[in-house]
């Protein structure tokens, strides 16, 4: 976590910005002329670039949303990368969204997404997704993990494994009771986060390479999962347009103001849709500019927000 820890540091803004373009966040004007799902994926593509170029210098990372470009095929995974590769140009941290889970060679196969490809016929290994970390889903066990767990210790990156996700229907598996009504389910992934990270805190922060995805929508349990995971960086999503407010983020930081990455996407990326002059715009120049302007001003607005909230 240290190259997100210091970038965070460096703008002092523990946000990120998530890039999870959809045709209903896309001034239609962009839209218009797409004929082919390549003409989609492109617009997808200059619409990030726009937003990348407007917050490069205010937020320290971008987390893409991988569904949203593997939905166009593989024009969509073409722009996925090219967005993840220009992100890391502009000297962001890519946060790959990408909530992988699987058991074995499947899992070390999907762990490429940090590690690389692997050294065929002397070919050397390649990044090819270029991403800093993923996300990944633990409902497998630690099969599923270690493998992710090795990947970001052998090539010098992160993973974040979900544990209390900000949707409502958490709830259903989340905050089950197991272990004699000890633990939550949630809990119970809490404690094994940290036992998965526990070999790769050798920085100077004391956060591993393990983070944890804990919603802003559950602030009460989020300050508890903070107490249990004393060397777990969290991801925090639910801020914002999922209803989570900067009020509700104060217990997920630790002393000295980190431990945590607060995501907003549509509050970010769909910010020119509020504004007046969207009902404007004429020419594709406009959109993009529109679109700009407005992410740079919800992300400033964003940081001053959470820095209210900070220790």
């Amino acid at each position: 976590m240290r190259a997100l820890i210091d970038a965070i540091i460096a703008k002092d803004n523990p946000s990120v910005v998530g890039l999870d373009p959809k045709p209903a966040l896309i001034p239609p004007i962009l839209l218009n002329s797409a004929r082919t799902v390549r003409d989609v994926a492109e617009a997808y593509f200059a619409f990030n670039i726009a937003i990348i170029d407007a917050v490069y210098d205010i937020v320290p990372a971008v987390k893409p949303q991988i569904a949203m470009y593997e939905a166009l095929g593989p024009a969509g995974l073409d722009v996925y990368v090219r967005t993840n590769e220009y992100a890391q140009t502009r000297g962001l941290y890519v946060l790959g969204d990408i909530k992988r889970g699987d058991i074995g060679s499947t899992a070390a196969a999907y762990a490429a997404h940090i590690e690389g490809t692997p050294s065929i016929n002397g070919v050397g290994s390649t990044d090819v997704w270029h991403e800093d970390a993923v996300t990944v889903n633990p409902y497998l066990g630690s099969d599923g993990i270690l493998p992710f767990v090795q990947a970001a210790n052998n090539s010098n990156k992160d993973i974040f494994v979900l544990v209390k996700t900000s949707n409502p229907s958490s709830n259903e598996l989340q905050d089950l009771r197991v272990d004699g009504f000890a633990h939550t389910v949630a809990t119970q992934v809490a404690e094994l986060v940290e036992q998965w990270g526990e070999n790769s805190r050798a920085n100077k922060y004391g956060y591993s390479r393990v983070g944890a995805v804990v919603g802003a929508t559950h602030p009460v349990l989020g300050a508890q999962l903070r107490t249990l995971m004393p060397h777990t960086f969290f991801l925090v999503p639910g801020y914002g347009a999922q209803g989570g407010t900067a009020d509700d983020l104060a217990g997920l930081f630790d002393e000295n103001g980190l431990g945590a990455l607060i995501n907003s996407s549509r509050g970010i990326i769909g910010a020119w849709k509020h504004t007046d002059e969207a009902e404007t715009i004429r020419t594709e120049l406009q959109a993009l500019n529109l679109v700009a302007t407005s992410a740079r001003q919800a992300a400033l607005a964003m940081k001053n927000d959470i820095a209210r909230v900070r220790a």
